[in-house]
């Protein structure tokens, strides 16, 4: 599947969460997700807990962020101690 057919996936809409990028069809929010992702959630476990969610969906919020930040400049959080 190519990226702009994965990107088709996740849609905008100021009526839905807000206007928060989400899984087309869903409420569920691409950093939602993403969270669940980070916190050690296997994507077998999400997909089993959200009926109708595909693996494309997950890959979809993968390459979203990844391009979201691919232009962004980053300041460390916490300035490291020495």
């Amino acid at each position: 599947m190519s990226d702009q057919q994965l990107l088709k996936r996740i849609v905008c809409d100021p009526k839905v969460m807000v206007g928060k990028p989400v899984i087309q069809g869903t409420r569920l929010t691409v950093e939602y997700l993403l969270n669940l992702l980070a916190h050690g959630s296997t994507a077998e476990e999400i997909l089993n807990e959200y009926e109708g969610l595909s693996p494309e969906d997950l890959q979809a919020c993968l390459l979203f962020a990844s391009q979201s930040l691919s232009s962004a400049a980053f300041m460390p959080l916490v300035a490291e101690s020495t």
